[in-house]
C-alpha cells in the first residue's frame, strides 16, 4: 500500500516544476505588455490626477514667477463652473450622436455584404474599406479639409449646379456632420473588419439549419447574424464612445478653415490650449481627468444596458 504513495511524490514534484516553468515563461512573455501599459497608462494617469491638484500663481505676493501651489480640487471647480468647457461637451454629444450610429451602421452594412460576396471579391473589397485606416487621423483631417475647402473642393461644380453655396460643407450647421464623415471614412473598414471576423466564426450549421425550416435570408440576416454581432457591436461601440469624448484632429484642423471652430471646440482642444497656450497643466490635467471619468461613465452605462437587453432576449 505505501509504495504507490512513494511513486507518485515524484510524479507531483515533476508536475510541480512543469506547472512553474510554464508559469514563469508566461510572465515573461506578458511582461513587456504590463510594463509598456504601466509606462503609458497608468504613471501618466496617476501623473494626471496628481497635476490637477495644483495651479499656478505668482510667488512673492504676486511679484515672483509662477509656480504650481497646491489647490485641492479647485481646478476640477473652475472646469465644472465654465461654460466654455460644456459648450465643447454640447459640440461633442452632437457629433457623437451623428458619428457613432453613421459608423457603426455603415460598417455593419458593408460586413453583411461582404459576408454574402464571393472569396475573391471579398479580399478586394475588404482591403480597399480598411486602406483608411492606416491613414494618421491627422492627415485624414488634412485631406478632408481640402475636399471641403471651396476654392479647392472637386465639389464645388456639383454644389452649384444643386444651386448650394460653395462652402456648404462647411456652413455651421453642417460643420459635424462634415466632421463625423471624416471619422466615418478612417473607421468605417476598421469596424466592419471586426464585425467580418465575428461572422466568420458563426458556424455554417446555424445558417443550413435555418434554410431547411424555409428561413429567407433577410430573416437569417435579422435573427442570426446580427444578434451573433451583439459582443462585436458591443466593443466598437464602446471604442467609438471613447474616440468621441476624445474629440480633437478633426476640429483641430477645420479651426484652420472656419471661424466657427475656435481653439476650445471641444473639451480636448479646451485642454490642449490650457496646457500649452497657457501654460495651465493643472487646468489642463483637470480637463482630461473630468472627460476620462464622462468617458468611463459613458461606457459603463452602454455596457449595463447592452447585458440587459441581452438578458431579457
Amino acid at each position: 500500500m505505501s509504495s504507490p504513495t512513494k511513486k507518485a511524490a515524484p510524479n507531483k514534484a515533476i508536475k510541480v516544476k512543469k506547472f512553474d516553468r510554464e508559469a514563469i515563461h508566461g510572465y515573461l512573455f506578458a511582461f513587456p505588455f504590463f510594463l509598456l501599459f504601466i509606462v503609458s497608462f497608468i504613471i501618466p494617469m496617476f501623473a494626471s490626477v496628481y497635476g490637477s491638484l495644483f495651479k499656478n500663481k505668482l510667488a512673492d505676493g504676486g511679484f515672483g514667477p509662477l509656480v504650481p501651489v497646491f489647490s485641492g480640487l479647485e481646478n476640477y471647480q473652475d472646469v465644472l463652473t465654465n461654460g466654455t468647457f460644456w459648450q465643447g461637451m454640447l459640440n461633442v454629444l452632437e457629433y457623437g450622436v451623428i458619428k457613432i450610429p453613421l459608423v457603426q451602421g455603415a460598417a455593419l452594412i458593408l460586413a453583411l455584404l461582404l459576408d454574402s460576396l464571393a472569396a475573391r471579391g471579398v479580399k478586394f473589397f475588404r482591403l480597399a474599406y480598411f486602406l483608411p485606416y492606416a491613414i494618421p487621423g491627422v492627415i485624414a483631417a488634412i485631406i478632408w479639409s481640402y475636399l471641403y475647402h471651396p476654392n479647392m473642393s472637386p465639389f464645388v461644380g456639383i454644389l452649384t449646379s444643386l444651386g448650394l453655396p460653395q462652402d456648404f460643407f462647411l456652413q455651421p450647421w453642417m460643420l459635424n456632420l462634415s466632421m463625423s464623415n471624416m471619422t466615418a471614412w478612417t473607421f468605417v473598414g476598421y469596424n466592419m473588419i471586426i464585425f467580418m471576423a465575428t461572422l466568420k466564426s458563426i458556424p455554417t450549421e446555424l445558417y443550413e439549419a435555418a434554410r431547411i425550416d424555409g428561413a429567407s435570408e433577410w430573416r437569417i440576416v435579422t435573427k442570426i447574424k446580427i444578434p451573433m454581432l451583439r459582443s462585436a457591436l458591443l466593443m466598437t461601440v464602446l471604442m467609438s464612445i471613447i474616440g468621441t469624448v476624445q474629440w480633437f484632429n478633426e476640429p483641430t484642423v477645420m479651426a484652420t478653415m472656419v471661424p466657427a471652430v475656435n481653439s476650445n471646440y471641444t473639451p480636448m482642444m479646451l485642454a490642449y490650449q490650457e496646457g500649452f497656450g497657457n501654460q495651465n497643466m493643472g487646468a489642463a490635467s483637470a480637463i482630461s481627468v473630468v472627460m476620462a471619468v464622462i468617458a468611463g461613465i459613458l461606457a459603463a452605462l452602454y455596457a449595463w444596458a447592452q447585458s440587459r437587453v441581452g438578458k431579457e432576449n
